[in-house]
C-alpha cells in the first residue's frame, strides 16, 4: 500500500489478526476503533463511524484489504488529539499551577463533556490510571494523562 511502510502494514497486519477472532479473515467494524488505537492513533468516535465502524457487534466485517486504506486514512488526519495536546487542556483545570486538578472536576468533564463517558467506562479508566487523590480532592493530571494516553483496551 502506497501510503504505508513496509512496517506499518505488518503492524496493522498484525493488529487485525488479534481482532480477527475467527481466524476467517476478517474482524467485526465495531473493532475498527480498538484496531486503530492498538497501531497508536487516536480517532474519534465520528470518525470510526465514516470509516465504516459500527457501534453493534455483527453488523458488519471488515476484510484486511478494507481495513488497511482506513489504518492509513486515519494515520493522516489531523484531528486527533495527542498527549500534548489534552495535557494543555487539563492545565487550565490547574488552579495552582502545580501540576494538579480536582478529581470532581476531571470526573466531571469526562462524564459530560466531549464524546462522554459512561460511568462504567470512567470507572475503568479510573482505575487503571488514576493516582490517588490527595486530602484536597486533587490528583496530578500528568501521570493520569500519561497511563491514559499509552493504555490500550
Amino acid at each position: 500500500m502506497a501510503d504505508l511502510k513496509d512496517v506499518e502494514v505488518e503492524k496493522a497486519k498484525f493488529v487485525f489478526s488479534v481482532y480477527d477472532w475467527d481466524g476467517s479473515g476478517s474482524m467485526d467494524a465495531m473493532d475498527i476503533g480498538p484496531a486503530l488505537r492498538a497501531l497508536n492513533l487516536n480517532p474519534t468516535l465520528e470518525l470510526i463511524g465514516k470509516m465504516g465502524g459500527t457501534k453493534k457487534r455483527g453488523e458488519k466485517k471488515v476484510k484486511l484489504d478494507e481495513f488497511l486504506p482506513i489504518y492509513a486514512q486515519v494515520k493522516k488526519e489531523k484531528d486527533m488529539g495527542c498527549y500534548e495536546d489534552f495535557l494543555e487542556c487539563l492545565k487550565l483545570y490547574d488552579k495552582e499551577e502545580n501540576g494538579t486538578m480536582l478529581l470532581a472536576e476531571l470526573e466531571h468533564s469526562l462524564l459530560a463533556l466531549g464524546e462522554k463517558l459512561d460511568r462504567d467506562e470512567l470507572d475503568d479508566v479510573f482505575k487503571d490510571c488514576m493516582d490517588p487523590e490527595d486530602d484536597d480532592g486533587n490528583i496530578p493530571y500528568a501521570p493520569f494523562l500519561q497511563r491514559l494516553c499509552d493504555h490500550k483496551p
